[in-house]
């Protein structure tokens, strides 16, 4: 042992030296950096039996000295972790009779210099994790996710925020991407919400949030990528769980589970749920009104729906040898939703009425889709990190509406009764190949991709002829439509470390060929263009418990096939829609600096500045001659946003837990429209309060509030701010085991008024949407299995992550 330090333990464990075994012992040791020799201030340590589960946990004192008393005898692992450090585990056996004082003496740890480490908060199961360029919310440590849903406890994690209709954002953004372990999935291509809604968060290991992607990542996503960790944690043995729940009056029932099996060389990992979604009838209102005329358009609507959809992933792998190990993935899922839409529309001038319907519209949608994946992982003798992957996906999707439009009360309204057949499918295959090479102090990565997508769309409008009775294909109306997309990508990365300061840095090239043929409107598109893009991430660990990061990123925002489309969307006449086909893409380059603190309580704030040039967006316009408004979409818009993202945890003592998650952003937008430039600056901010108590015997009440301020909904429309609210109860039944919990949701406000209002210097038009506020939920969760030995699995894989609508 080093002198100085032994001089230190012996001075810490001095008062239980002498003592003998009263059936407790006292389990000391320090610990130190094997290159310099110094002790290692408040390092995580942790404390394992013979079953692996953590018995006690804490940090080292300034010193670097642990000491864990009150222990019992019988076999232990004992864990210590830092951020740069590599990890490392000593078994300790105590036994009857020994004396009271078990002392390991001096441990060291190796610095980290092949690859950063994250920091984390000290514990037993850390809360949030901290990396260069994303953060990390761990499910299972929070107990509120025995009895929610994703979408419920994503408002609780770092630069996410959830509206009031279950819409995620993503530092204020709805331009990002979802994947389920790594990868995009089939199952979130369609209906994302309905899904993480039926997705019990019990099933979740954890969800990143990636604010900074490298260079590896495809280039789509302003936003960035928010990645869901299916549980499969997995060991020698299998361990499963089981997630049943209610919610009513908006919902249904649903149930969900996972399951993890390994058996030597074989791993697998299932995850799937299914769930029925019933929305009561509820209302909605909207009036238009023109600047230059008196005439008064008002529409006023209900409508109810059901659905139900169903999802099951898989992963399964095979470890040939040490170095060669194959995986591959299969999702599945789909969907079906019946709803009914009544739409009343009067347009009114001072004295009389111009014109005037009712339409009641029945519709059934129904989708489905699955997507697979293989992966080959070649490892080197001389470098364990040293990584060649191969990897291949397919994906398919399908989704068909049928909808009848009935039309009565007419008053000087010609138009017929209609039917609306839509169907459409995607279909995509990418090959990529990634190369890792752990350079001496430097961890660099190479990789190329292509993947090639086919959609295809066939909408069919038919009207009613009186003279023969039936309804007529109208070709004017319908739209049929090919498009084939091509992109190609290359890029480079490097990771490396000096001292307390990590960089991570790289460059993305990509070519995007698209050739799309609306053969309804007898118009094509042919683009082609290249993007070069740049990635650069750096971190600063300021000690064991606090760290800063800087970042630069450029991301594209691409035109989907929608937005591309000239066909005009006529399903309200009063209100058309249509793409645009020369739309370009548009540059977001983003600036952001962050500070994590994980001591009590834990602090991640996050400030960044992104602008763009030539950003496509809605524009509407009013037409007074034919009382209908135009919305399609152009390339007008010089965006900037300033950005402030706060997240704080508080363990008020071992019982109270309180946690604030929120952001404020500025948005300042300069557009063309009708002709004129205007200049549109917002404020908007959004907070999310949490707390819970445990009491005693598995009991525990959760109590959340949310706040939205007025906010944006397009260059020309606002929407009034809402405050929503909820408690819930949870017992663990069986530790560990069994749990249950009810919840509920603004319990004394039924309905919301949504109300959004649109500007332009031709007309203002109002929207307001009564949406079931107050809802109720119960959930059982049930978990079995026991599991010994980590499953391996490919540490690279595909990622598309540049699909946009």
């Amino acid at each position: 042992m080093h002198p100085p330090l032994s001089i230190f333990l012996s001075v810490a464990i001095a008062n239980v030296s002498a003592q003998t075994n009263n059936g407790k012992f006292t389990l000391a040791g320090l610990a130190a950096d094997s290159a310099t020799r110094s002790p290692l201030p408040y390092i995580s340590v942790s404390l394992k039996n013979d079953k692996n589960i953590v018995v006690k946990a804490m940090p080292a004192n300034a010193d670097g000295i642990f000491k864990f008393t009150d222990v019992a005898a019988g076999k232990y692992l004992l864990l210590i972790s830092s951020f740069d450090h590599f990890p490392k585990t000593i078994t300790a056996e105590l036994k009857e009779g020994d004396v009271a004082l078990k002392e390991l003496g001096t441990i060291y740890l190796s610095p980290s210099v092949k690859k950063l480490k994250e920091v984390q908060i000290t514990g037993t199961r850390p809360l949030i994790r901290q990396e260069i360029d994303r953060i990390s919310y761990d499910l299972q440590a929070d107990p509120e996710s025995k009895g929610s849903n994703v979408i419920g406890m994503m408002r609780k994690i770092p630069y996410l925020s959830v509206d009031g209709n279950d819409n995620i954002l993503l530092k204020g953004k709805d331009d990002y991407k979802i994947f389920i372990n790594g990868r995009p999935s089939s199952m979130l291509e369609r209906d994302p919400k309905a899904i993480l809604r039926s997705m019990p968060a019990s099933s979740i290991e954890r969800i990143e949030v990636i604010t900074n992607p490298p260079s590896k990542y495809d280039a789509e996503g302003v936003g960035g990528i928010i990645n869901i960790i299916t549980t499969k944690n997995i060991t020698n043995g299998y361990n499963a769980s089981v997630n049943v729940s209610e919610r009513f009056p908006v919902g249904g029932p649903g149930m969900g589970g996972s399951i993890n099996y390994k058996q030597d060389k074989f791993g697998l990992s299932a995850f799937g749920g299914a769930s029925l979604n019933n929305a009561p009838q509820t209302s909605n209102f909207k009036t238009l009104q023109g600047t230059t005329n008196t005439n008064l358009l008002s529409q006023s609507g209900i409508s109810n729906s059901d659905s139900r959809n169903g999802y099951i992933g898989t992963e399964l792998s095979y470890e040939i040898d040490s170095l060669n190990l194959v995986s591959g993935s299969l999702n599945m899922n789909g969907g079906l939703t019946k709803g009914y839409n009544g739409q009343f529309s009067l347009l009114n001038n001072l004295t009389s009425v111009l014109e005037g319907y009712d339409l009641n519209n029945n519709s059934t949608t129904d989708g489905k889709g699955w997507d697979a994946a293989v992966n080959y992982q070649l490892g080197f003798r001389k470098n364990k990190n040293q990584l060649l992957t191969f990897s291949y996906r397919t994906y398919k999707f399908e989704n068909i509406l049928n909808s009848d439009q009935i039309i009565s009360n007419r008053v000087n309204y010609i138009t017929p009764d209609y039917k609306q057949f839509n169907a459409s499918n995607s279909g995509e295959q990418t090959f990529q190949l990634d190369y890792v090479q752990p350079l001496k102090n430097v961890n660099m990565e190479v990789g190329i991709k292509a993947i090639f997508r086919d959609n295809d769309g066939d909408f069919l409008y038919s009207a009613f002829n009186s003279g023969s009775g039936s309804f007529v294909d109208d070709p004017t109306r319908s739209n049929l439509y090919t498009n084939r997309q091509k992109i190609y990508g290359a890029y480079n990365t490097y990771q490396f470390k000096i001292k307390s300061w990590g960089f991570k840095a790289g460059f993305r090239a990509e070519q995007t060929i698209i050739d799309a043929d609306f053969i309804s409107n007898a118009s094509a598109v042919n683009q082609n263009y290249t993007n070069i893009l740049a990635t650069v991430a750096i971190s600063k660990k300021l000690n064991d418990f606090n760290s800063m990061t800087f970042g630069f990123m450029q991301r594209v925002r691409r035109a989907g096939i929608n937005k591309l489309n000239p066909f005009v969307d006529r399903s309200n006449p009063n209100f058309e829609s249509s793409g645009n086909p020369n739309l370009r893409p548009s540059i977001m380059n983003t600036i952001q600096a962050g500070y994590s603190g994980f001591k009590k309580p834990s602090v991640n704030l996050s400030l960044d500045y992104s602008f763009a040039r030539g950003l496509y967006i809605p524009i509407s316009t009013f037409n007074p001659a034919t009382q209908v408004t135009r919305t399609t979409f152009e390339n007008v818009g010089d965006a900037n946003r300033l950005g402030f993202d706060f997240n704080v945890n508080y363990p008020v003592t071992k019982k109270l837990n309180v946690s604030l998650n929120g952001n404020a952003e500025f948005i300042s937008l300069l557009a063309l429209t009708n002709g004129m430039m205007t200049r549109t600056n917002v404020h908007m901010h959004r907070v999310f309060i949490s707390s819970g108590y445990n009491f005693n015997k598995g009991w525990r009440v959760n109590a959340n509030m949310n706040y939205v301020s007025r906010n944006v909904t397009t260059l020309q429309g606002r929407a009034d701010p809402y405050v929503s609210y909820s408690t819930g109860l949870n017992k663990d039944i069986v530790k560990d085991k069994l749990s249950f919990s009810a919840n509920i949701n603004n319990p004394f406000t039924k309905y919301r008024e949504n109300r959004s209002v649109t500007r332009s210097p031709d007309f203002i038009q109002t929207n307001l949407n009564n949406e079931y506020f107050r809802s109720f939920s119960m959930t059982m969760n049930y978990r079995f299995g026991k599991l010994k030995e980590s499953i391996k699995k490919s540490r690279r894989g595909i990622k598309n992550d540049d699909v946009s609508n």
